[in-house]
């Protein structure tokens, strides 16, 4: 029997499942699909996900393979890059989906993760002891936990009646790469033109005379799931630009919806929800997939923890705590910013005054800082302003503080040299160092990043390890 089995093979359970591996947990991912997608569904890594992957060792493989572009812009208004960014990665990854998949797989595969393609989960049951998940195939798999990473279309989710309130789709929009017959001369000139009053269209050039071309639809599709045709897709082009501009050979076609949705709990006894399938919105942003990422990175350790049995008595139920509110925020934030790529009057007013508002530097670094999600602050109640925030990638005095954090345990950074961890040496890590960017005398950061305590008192740090680390296994 494995520790915990993750529906979905998608970025946020391969992550998860590499976290639960970092702590000695046997995670097994059970794929639907037989094959790697082809469909590009995101195309960049925001700050917080570069800062998670560097966490881990991992960022040097996707900066081998991506674009670091400047970061801004909201809904389409170009914006210049704030200064001061609190974070040692204030870019944007552009790296297309497929690579990043590919790359998450091939480390969980390297960290000893079971993934199982052709597998598809069609049932579940749970007991006092553990989760009985069904497959397609008839047979079974039993484990003490069970993650839902399966999507929107959860069928986890489903099975465990979760709801999931929010608002349908209102207009749908057509994806796809595909090679285009017209120069790129007509096709810079035609997007130029369109987007003046539709923000929603695009194409945009990825070489060898093939584009991925984004387009609104004429309204919303029975079935979601049924990608179009490609003489859909020509109708739309001629209705929404005057021309198909010829399109031809397609890579792939999908489409998709501006449905905002999100699961009502995250936890249900053993079972737990992540990634899309726990919440659905917008692609304004490009936060869906690094929203996903950051989520296995706070249920990971917490996970681990549980089935480890040294978790305290709560720590499972923090991760639907902490993430739940910053998915419902970024629902909010994602909404107001496809609503502002509305061709109506309403919307376009509205979009002419933030134009003027993000002008102004701190209304610019708050939505940057949304978007990355480098502003995130947990409430872990009164305490040093630090307390509930991610750390940056401080310099110390011969090494940097992510280097410190590959093994995914928590840290202990003390700049005194009198502080210590008090028995829990076999989850915590104690680094005696200095920074000159920290001006607290330590500081105890969770595996996620997260400040845990922040000061110079050894009976506050007690607190903070019993809270988030359990009881003393060894001397005191």
């Amino acid at each position: 029997m494995v520790d915990v089995v993750i529906a979905g093979g998608g970025p946020t359970g391969l992550v998860l499942a590499s976290e639960l591996r970092l702590h000695g947990v046997d995670a097994l991912v059970l794929e639907r699909d037989a094959e790697p997608t082809p469909y590009v569904r995101a195309l960049g890594l925001h700050a917080r996900s570069a800062e998670i992957l560097d966490m881990r060792g991992l960022l040097e493989r996707f900066l081998a393979l991506g674009r670091q572009l400047p970061v801004g812009g909201f809904a389409g208004i170009p914006t210049p890059q704030p200064d001061g960014l609190d974070t040692a990665h204030a870019y944007v990854l552009a790296i297309p989906q497929t690579v990043t998949d590919r790359l998450l797989a091939e480390h969980a595969v390297e960290v000893g993760v079971e993934i199982r393609r052709g597998c598809e989960l069609v049932g579940l049951g749970q007991d006092d002891d553990g989760v009985t998940a069904e497959l397609a195939d008839g047979s079974e798999v039993r484990a003490p936990f069970l993650v839902g990473c399966d999507g929107g279309r959860s069928t986890v989710r489903r099975l465990l009646g979760v709801g999931f309130p929010g608002e349908p789709s209102r207009v749908e929009t057509l994806l796809g790469e595909m090679e285009v017959a017209a120069s790129p001369e007509t096709v810079a000139a035609v997007n130029a033109e369109v987007r003046r009053s539709e923000l929603r269209f695009g194409l945009g050039h990825l070489g060898d005379g093939v584009y991925r071309v984004v387009v609104p639809a004429a309204g919303l599709a029975g079935d979601r799931g049924v990608p179009p045709t490609l003489e859909e897709v020509r109708q739309q082009l001629r209705a929404v630009a005057g021309t198909d501009l010829g399109v031809h050979s397609p890579r792939w076609l999908s489409r998709f919806g501006d449905a905002t949705r999100l699961a009502e709990r995250y936890r249900t006894g053993r079972v737990l929800l992540a990634g899309d399938a726990a919440h659905v919105h917008p692609p304004a942003g490009g936060q869906g997939l690094n929203l996903g990422i950051q989520e296995a990175f706070n249920l990971g350790w917490k996970l681990a923890a549980e089935v480890a049995g040294w978790a305290p008595e709560g720590l499972l139920d923090s991760y639907h705590a902490e993430r739940h509110p910053v998915a419902a925020d970024v629902l909010d934030f994602t909404r107001a910013q496809f609503t502002l790529l509305s061709p109506e009057p309403g919307p376009r007013s509205v979009r002419r005054l933030l134009s003027e508002l993000v002008g102004f530097a701190d209304v610019n670094r708050y939505l940057v800082e949304r978007t990355t999600a480098i502003g995130v602050r947990y409430d872990l109640g009164e305490g040093h302003d630090l307390l509930g925030r991610r750390l940056r990638d401080v310099r110390l005095g011969r090494r940097r503080l992510y280097e410190l954090m590959h093994r995914g345990r928590g840290l202990l950074l003390d700049t005194t040299g009198r502080l210590s961890v008090a028995g829990r040496a076999d989850r915590v890590d104690s680094v005696v160092d200095v920074s000159e960017e920290l001006d607290v005398p330590a500081v105890l950061l969770r595996p996620d990043g997260h400040v845990a305590w922040a000061g110079g008192d050894q009976q506050g740090l007690l607190d903070a390890l019993l809270r988030w680390f359990g009881s003393a296994v060894g001397p005191v």
